[in-house]
């Protein structure tokens, strides 16, 4: 097998570097940009060059790209620290599953805005007592008459205060096991009966937020797919969550400063610069088998625990590098801070081993008292 890239794809991470350098120069360097860069105008330069939606069937408006190119696309953007948070979600996640599981209105509908960066989409997911445990939600969608009435909550919603559209996994029944009765719903964030509270984390950011749920009606149109069997459908999305360049390259940016400021000429500190740029090409390999759909179902899981424990081992060396400047509040203490946070979105790493060891490697499940 030929390993290297294409002439054509050695091209597209050029052009991809330069917009890139383009974004940082107009909108600043964003640690962590696929959460904190928000800009919408950098999103339609996104789609100016065909980069929203570019693996998307050309049925649907997508440029039917092979997946490998969104990769190098979304590696040059993250990795320069690119501002690409508002359309992200949308692109990797909500185009996809209408593609897949929406009905001809709602495809007709929702991927255009999609696709010209012009609107923003939060995942409702997370419950202050669900997290990685999604079966375990309680948010619900009652059905009245030609509507859906949603009660309840969420937590850590990246975005919800600047969305235009929620993709809400909540619970449209209760009978039978905890993962049946999941459905997922299109919720427009102009909704009465929906109160947004933004959450200020220690790295000052403001992505999270908490959104409160009372007598929200929704048209039953918004149903996606099946009703109460998308946990399934959910699952297919963690998979791209988890096993994407995003979980892999977050404080790229903030490593390259500290690989220019390491003292190169401490045979330890190259040795750790060494194995560091290992597991980026480790994770790389990662990412791509995802990417290619090479790996066994489910493979996601280890793919994001090391992904993310990669990034953690890069955060400290980032750190020690710059010793007690980085006790100094700027964008490099900002990133570091966020460095704990990295194992934990999207299922913790405790999780993905559970269920690597459960669901790819057959691995017995202790029994629960």
């Amino acid at each position: 097998m030929d390993f290297d890239w294409t002439s054509e794809q050695l091209e597209l991470r050029a052009r991809a570097r330069e917009v890139a350098a383009g974004g940082v120069a107009k909108y600043g360097r964003h640690n962590d940009s696929w959460m904190n860069g928000y800009s919408k105008d950098f999103a339609k330069e996104m789609a100016e060059n065909g980069w929203i939606g570019m693996t998307w069937p050309t049925a649907f408006g997508g440029g039917g790209q092979p997946a490998i190119n969104r990769l190098i696309v979304g590696e040059e953007m993250i990795a320069a620290g690119a501002p690409i948070a508002s359309m992200w979600f949308a692109d990797r996640q909500m185009g996809p599953s209408l593609i897949t599981y929406g009905t001809a209105d709602q495809q007709a509908e929702f991927l255009p805005p999609m696709l010209s960066g012009e609107v923003t989409w939060c995942i409702g997911m997370s419950e202050p007592d669900s997290g990685s445990d999604l079966a375990s939600l309680t948010t619900t969608a009652v059905r009245d008459g030609d509507h859906f009435v949603v009660n309840g909550q969420k937590i850590w919603t990246s975005f919800a205060a600047d969305a235009d559209y929620c993709y809400l996994i909540c619970r449209t029944t209760s009978d039978g096991p905890p993962h049946r009765g999941i459905s997922e719903v299109i919720v427009p964030m102009d909704t009465p009966g929906i109160e947004i509270r933004r959450i200020k984390d220690m790295t000052t950011n403001e992505h999270f937020c908490e959104v409160f749920f009372t007598d929200a009606r929704v048209p039953v149109e918004s149903l996606v797919g099946v009703e109460g069997a998308a946990f399934k459908q959910t699952m297919t999305q963690l998979e791209h969550e988890r096993g994407g360049i995003d979980r892999l390259v977050s404080n790229k940016a903030l490593f390259d400063m500290a690989v220019e400021r390491a003292d190169t000429t401490e045979a330890k500190v190259r040795q750790e610069i060494a194995q560091l740029e290992i597991g980026y090409r480790l994770g790389r390999i990662l990412v791509t088998r995802e990417t290619l759909r090479q790996a066994p179902k489910g493979f996601s899981a280890a793919t994001k625990c090391f992904c993310t424990e990669h990034e953690q081992r890069v955060a400290d060396f980032v750190a020690r590098t710059f010793g007690a400047d980085a006790l100094l509040w700027d964008d490099v203490t900002q990133g570091l801070a966020y460095g704990p946070g990295y194992t934990i979105m999207g299922g913790t790493s405790n999780i993905m081993r559970n269920i690597l060891g459960e669901r790819v490697l057959g691995l017995p499940r202790e029994p629960r008292n």
